[in-house]
């Protein structure tokens, strides 16, 4: 699609009518995501598909060298549907601001739904990329998510996960000083915490029940990702912080892919993530249940 001076804001009308080749005729609002407009658009053959606009990044989390919001989604469905594991929602035409997907119209959930989430999502992870990072940055939510490379997990989920989004919330009055004294007692024990070593994991990056819908056959369909190569047991985790998964997702993903030992004593660890994104964004309750999480993970290993 166009780089970040091409179409943006309505123009998408003549990038997407040109994509296909005819006319839209009818733009109707619709429900889904948290961050833009959401439309759906249909064309005078019928084919109707699902539009995202997003707003444009505040000044303090742009950054020229991250792509914008629609063009890291597309990026970041096509590199999971490369594993070919589970089903992933399709870009159709994009740019930095907006982002068409085919449109996708859900059926209840087939008998075996939780199984094959569970064992899909198990196989996304054994989709091992090359290292812990990505290729490019992206957003998790409205704020920048960065991927640069590290060579070791815990130095990754210190340097380009918790502390960034620490610095952030310090920035804005969210964190009190026994909190920020947790954080950097953490840090300095990371690197046993963390668990035995793994190979990067091809992650979703923000799993919540919201992010997994039934497609029109009834079987799970990943949409939203904020994708890079991480440890699989922080998908897992967000999975279980927000809930709307049953257990049986869980014991069929450990079926297929079983979990090191002590996995359940670093949930906690990995939760710290989500609810840092979320105390930046929200502010609120989210710091008493940061806090607390920060303290389970310190307390269990």
């Amino acid at each position: 699609m166009s780089s970040r001076s091409g179409p943006s804001g309505a123009d998408w009308r003549v990038a997407l009518e040109a994509s296909r080749n005819e006319h839209i005729t009818q733009v109707r609002p619709v429900s889904g995501g948290d961050i833009g407009d959401s439309q759906r658009i249909e064309f005078e053959r019928g084919e109707a598909v699902f539009l995202k606009l997003y707003p444009s990044p505040d000044p303090d989390t742009f950054k020229e060298t991250t792509p914008g919001l629609g063009r890291s989604e597309a990026a970041g469905l096509a590199w999971l549907a490369e594993a070919a594991a589970l089903r992933v929602a399709q870009p159709i035409a994009w740019d930095e601001d907006w982002l068409a997907l085919e449109w996708i119209e859900s059926a209840p959930r087939t008998k075996d739904y939780d199984e094959l989430l569970g064992v899909g999502l198990a196989e996304l992870h054994r989709a091992t990329p090359r290292e812990f990072g990505h290729t490019a940055s992206n957003w998790i939510g409205r704020l920048p998510q960065e991927n640069g490379a590290e060579a070791t997990w815990s130095t990754f989920y210190r340097e380009r996960r918790l502390r960034p989004l620490l610095e952030r919330a310090r920035k804005n009055g969210q964190v009190t000083a026994s909190l920020d004294a947790a954080f950097e007692e953490l840090f300095d024990r990371l690197n046993s915490l963390v668990g035995p070593d793994e190979a990067p994991a091809r992650l979703h990056g923000d799993l919540w029940a919201g992010n997994v819908l039934p497609d029109e056959f009834g079987k799970p369909c990943l949409i939203d990702p904020s994708v890079y190569g991480g440890h699989r047991e922080i998908d897992l985790a967000m999975m279980r912080l927000f809930g709307g998964f049953s257990e049986r997702v869980f014991e069929c993903y450990a079926a297929t892919h079983p979990l090191a030992e002590g996995s359940e004593a670093r949930i906690s660890l990995y939760q710290l993530y989500p609810l840092l994104v979320h105390v930046c964004l929200f502010g609120g309750s989210y710091a008493v249940q940061l806090e607390r999480c920060l303290v389970a993970a310190l307390g269990d290993a």
